[in-house]
């Protein structure tokens, strides 16, 4: 727009430039035959224009000579003479040289100008000179833009009745004031990835009629020092003035660790500034204020104890991951949205996904939906949400992958050997289904489905789940003389499991009932240990010596049953999955009576082969409604 303004004005002063060139002769043939208007020839400072009068195949138009510094006079004393002294002389404009020498550097200015503040507010907010970087990077949210309630939440009951009077502190608050109790000026929401509290802060949004603050803990933290505490007290000055209210800070962990913890080099630290800065206005609040601050955080152990204290943090609501029952609410929750088959059992899948969070279980419908789609089925089925389940604890099926027969056999056995211990072993959990798919990075895999939640870790049922994981690595061995590495993590799982035993949950009778375990070394960079070298041999000890004794058991009962491992292996070899219903036929000595997908192949080719010595059938002979030359329907 400068520019644009910069040239109208040089057009407008300089419009004396315009018109036809001539020349000095021209112009006194012109003048002496009466084609020049009189008394419209005008000197200017660069050139002598004259108005040419109309003739009669157009109007009038303008002519003109142009001037040089050398021969200017010459030329103004000739057409003085031309016209007898009848001219009109313009001095040079001053806004035309104002223009000439200070226009460029106007135009420099104001170019400047633009640039760094377009700048400045793509920025966003800045201390001092940088405008609004320290402003808050909130979104304020209220009940229509969220669209969750605590309908839309399950499994959680008790965090949500928490929540719930968190609410009604803030819809009548006088109904709590009259026997003297305060509102709460904290919640922090805790619990592993993926069960419910960002979504538990969103329904609080919608179910209060207050406004409500949503920002993430990373978004205090800049790049300028002093950003993050400025940034915090524009938010609470805002919350303030909108009371009663409600703040949300998302993964609070990020600006609220524990001070002085850990490696630092030294100086100043953003984040330290940051929380004292939270603090500060958190422990300055009044009653009065009605301004509630809701933290969720997967880690609270790293919290600094300054931030969780009673007066900050009243409340620390857990948000678990859901059992048997709390699943079977959250997939009903999610099922409302998708068609579901006659066949569908929610409480099976509920089952068969033990430690699932609410995130994953919501996968589990969005994932059968996709795949019954794939398939152009007309609702969900159960295979879908079992194929599901599968999808997301192991990865994707590979079915297109070809195997070598040594190696399909080596993981048919592996399976067999995992399967058939857990068939005997009474304290493991119940046979699902076992496979020989391979399945993400595993050639295969052992499903189970246990009969209820595990709120603990019992010796029987780790004493009985290690000898099923030993059972992979015994069988291949047996059945073909090798030993291979897909028994890498069936090996990690077990001297996991013995370890922990033995050092946190103390079921060693030589280490007694004491926890070697060091504190939380996450922050640290050597990791912690409180017991000498004598004891940390005497563990590994025992470690191993747990571990050989598993080995050993399922080894003797491998050996004893080794005929039905085959029947198994055998079918696995065929048949390539098998139900927990078969494993256990197999093992009774009975004969799996299914077709393999090879067997129904063979019969189709078989029934498309035409018969030999038969005549083809004639037109007038083919079945009504079959079409000339058709193939035999596969039905």
């Amino acid at each position: 727009m400068v520019m644009l303004v910069a040239t109208l004005l040089l057009i407008l002063f300089n419009s004396g430039g315009r018109g036809q060139k001539v020349s000095l002769a021209e112009f006194r043939r012109l003048y002496e035959s009466n084609q020049i208007e009189a008394d419209s020839v005008v000197v200017r400072d660069t050139s002598i224009t004259a108005k040419r009068k109309a003739g009669p195949d157009g109007g009038a138009t303008l002519v003109r000579i142009d001037l040089s510094p050398a021969w200017s006079e010459t030329y103004v004393q000739a057409v003085i003479e031309i016209t007898g002294g009848r001219v009109q002389t313009r001095p040079p404009s001053n806004w035309l040289q104002f223009v000439y020498v200070f226009g460029p550097f106007v135009l420099l200015v104001l170019l400047l100008w633009f640039v760094i503040g377009r700048a400045m507010r793509s920025a966003g907010a800045g201390a001092g000179m940088l405008g609004n970087f320290g402003k808050s990077r909130h979104r304020m949210m209220n009940k229509e833009m969220t669209g969750v309630t605590f309908q839309d939440v399950a499994g959680i009951d008790e965090a949500k009745e928490e929540v719930a009077e968190i609410i009604e502190f803030l819809r009548n608050p006088k109904k709590f004031t009259r026997l003297g109790g305060r509102i709460p000026r904290g919640v922090l929401l805790t619990g592993p990835p993926g069960c419910g509290k960002t979504l538990l802060a969103k329904a609080i949004a919608g179910e209060a009629d207050v406004p409500f603050f949503s920002i993430s803990g990373s978004d205090f933290v800049e790049m300028f020092v002093g950003v993050g505490a400025s940034r915090v007290r524009d938010l609470f000055k805002q919350a303030k003035d909108s009371a009663p209210c409600i703040i949300f800070l998302d993964e609070i962990d990020a600006v609220g660790r524990r001070r002085g913890g850990g490696f630092t080099t030294g100086g100043h630290d953003e984040r330290e500034q940051t929380l004292n800065a939270i603090l500060v206005e958190m422990d300055g609040f009044m009653p009065s204020d009605g301004v509630i601050v809701v933290a969720a955080t997967n880690r609270p152990d790293v919290l600094d104890p300054a931030l969780i204290r009673p007066g900050r943090f009243d409340r620390q609501i857990g948000v678990p991951l859901p059992d048997v029952k709390g699943r079977l609410e959250i997939l009903k929750v999610h099922a409302k949205h998708v068609k579901l088959g006659p066949n569908v059992d929610l409480e099976r899948v509920a089952r068969m996904t033990p430690m699932f969070s609410g995130a994953d279980l919501a996968s589990i419908i969005n994932e059968s939906a996709i795949a019954a789609t794939m398939l152009v089925k007309d609702f969900i089925e159960q295979e879908d949400l079992e194929e599901a389940r599968d999808k997301i604890k192991f990865g994707r099926a590979k079915k297109s992958r070809v195997r070598e027969v040594d190696e399909n056999r080596l993981t048919a056995f592996h399976e067999a050997g995992h399967a058939v211990l857990q068939c005997l072993l009474k304290d493991a959990d119940p046979l699902l289904k076992v496979t020989i798919i391979p399945r993400g990075d595993t050639g295969g895999a052992t499903f189970s489905l246990p009969e209820k939640d595990r709120m603990g870790i019992g010796l029987k049922w780790l004493k009985a789940t290690m000898r099923v994981l030993c059972g992979g690595r015994i069988s291949e061995q047996r059945a073909m003389d090798d030993v291979s590495s897909g028994a890498a993590a069936d090996i990690a799982q077990a001297t996991n499991l013995a370890r922990t035993a033995v050092v946190e949950w103390g079921m060693s009778d030589r280490l007694g009932f004491v926890r070697y375990a060091g504190a939380d070394a996450r922050e640290m960079f050597m990791p912690e240990r409180e017991y000498s070298e004598e004891t940390a041999r005497l563990i590994d000890q025992e470690v191993r010596r747990i571990v050989d004794e598993a080995y050993r058991d399922a080894q003797k009962m491998l050996e004893e049953h080794w005929e039905q491992v085959e029947a198994v292996g055998e079918a696995l070899l065929k048949f390539e999955t098998l139900s927990a219903d078969e494993v256990h036929a197999l093992m009774r000595g009975e004969k799996l009576t299914r077709s393999t997908v090879g067997d129904l192949l063979s019969a189709e080719a078989r029934k498309s082969e035409p018969t030999a010595g038969a005549e083809p059938a004639k037109p007038d002979e083919q079945e009504p409604g079959t079409a000339t030359g058709a193939m035999p329907s596969p039905a």
